[in-house]
């Protein structure tokens, strides 16, 4: 609702979905991209076709909400954003909710905590990470170099 309100909202739309400029949405900014999500009540982009939905944890003496800390990414299929990275390489995290992707197309990378739920996505030019690659020593600086030169 801000974007809004602040006229970025439409300007991100056409700079994503008519000239696809590549976006990378970090955390919050990835689940902004989907349709919706259970945090609140305002719409999201809707450039994946996701709702974005909080952890449901059975074992909380193991499994905390947020998740904070270190988890290994395991990658589903190629992409230039994950150039000269690893499978199973480490990522920092810091989240309550996650991805619940409709379209497995889209799906870049999962990660478990308890259950496997989606760490990365890629649509065309959209990509977003769940977790956070500046925070993510080696690994996370070469996501953003790949990032930069797609």
């Amino acid at each position: 609702e801000n974007l809004k309100h602040l006229g970025i909202y439409d300007a991100l739309n056409e700079a994503v979905l008519i000239k696809k400029k590549p976006i990378l949405g970090i955390c919050l900014g990835m689940q902004l991209m989907a349709k919706e999500s259970e945090e609140g009540n305002a719409a999201g982009f809707g450039w994946i076709n996701s709702c974005v939905v909080k952890f449901k944890i059975q074992n909380k003496i193991k499994y905390k909400v947020p998740q904070t800390g270190w988890n290994t990414i395991s990658i589903c299929k190629e992409s230039k954003l994950l150039k000269n990275i690893d499978n199973h390489s480490e990522f920092y995290f810091l989240h309550s909710y996650h991805y619940g992707v409709s379209d497995q197309h889209d799906i870049l990378t999962k990660t478990d905590y308890e259950n496997e739920f989606v760490s990365a996505v890629e649509k065309e030019n959209i990509f977003g990470t769940q977790f956070h690659p500046e925070k993510s020593h080696n690994s996370g600086a070469q996501l953003l170099i790949n990032f930069i030169q797609i």
